[in-house]
């Protein structure tokens, strides 16, 4: 009966350290959020006839996004866009009448892109879609344009990507909205890659190759949790074998 009794004290040991571990990695390899970015991010300032896409990964475990609204800046305008096909998806361009005409290599131009709207098709839970357009020409005169964006899912709810991203040192917010950083021509930091933007226009399940950052750092400390789990482990196992030789003494 001594026996069994130091046992079954020894295997609770045993399932302490584990039990801990395994919450360690839950806590740490938890899901890593993706927000809805510009494909590529950066730009030249006044470049035209540049591809971008809009990438937008499904967050919901059950629902479906069905509507992609993405509302182009106001205070420096786009003067065209160009939609590229997407299988299963409607897209309705917008533009808005303007104050002052933008002077483009081909003229005056006195409308501009306000809102693209993307409906009909469906982006499953744990997969991303890329909306690409064609950008008539950049606007000069800023560093930074954001695109506000709305995403609605089939249960009714809607995400709302509009906060203002953080700026070097800030605290990033919880919906940021998707932005393209724009640099002055000859500075070789704002060259894009229509071929990059235009390649990942097919929906992709989430376990691809197109994992961002925080999908590998997720991935890394979910390895350190597993570390500790068996670290835990293998120190309860040899305790156990320590009582058990002191018992047997």
């Amino acid at each position: 009966m001594r026996m069994r009794t130091d046992l079954r004290t020894h295997v609770r040991r045993l399932a302490v350290p584990a039990t801990l571990a395994a919450g360690a990695v839950l806590l740490i390899a938890g899901p890593a959020s993706a927000h809805v970015t510009v494909q590529p991010d950066q730009a030249t300032a006044g470049a035209a006839d540049q591809v971008f896409a809009f990438r937008v990964p499904n967050e919901s475990d059950t629902a479906s996004t069905v509507q992609v609204d993405v509302h182009f800046p106001t205070d420096h305008p786009i003067a065209s866009a160009l939609v590229g096909p997407v299988a299963g998806w409607t897209s309705q361009v917008k533009t808005t009448k303007l104050t002052t005409p933008i002077q483009t290599d081909d003229g005056p131009v006195t409308d501009a892109v306000s809102e693209i709207i993307w409906t009909g098709g469906k982006i499953a839970p744990g997969q991303y879609q890329d909306f690409t357009v064609d950008f008539g020409q950049l606007p000069t005169g800023t560093k930074q344009l954001e695109f506000k964006t709305l995403q609605t899912y089939s249960d009714g709810t809607v995400v709302r990507w509009i906060d203002t991203p953080a700026t070097s040192g800030g605290a990033e917010p919880q919906h940021p909205a998707p932005t393209l950083d724009l640099s002055a021509a000859g500075s070789g930091s704002g060259s894009t890659d229509a071929k990059a933007a235009s390649t990942g226009s097919q929906t992709t399940a989430s376990g691809s190759n197109s994992s961002s950052d925080s999908d590998d750092a997720a991935r890394v400390l979910g390895g350190v949790g597993v570390v500790v789990g068996v670290a835990g482990v293998v120190l309860g196992f040899l305790g156990w074998r320590r009582g058990g030789r002191g018992s047997a003494s």
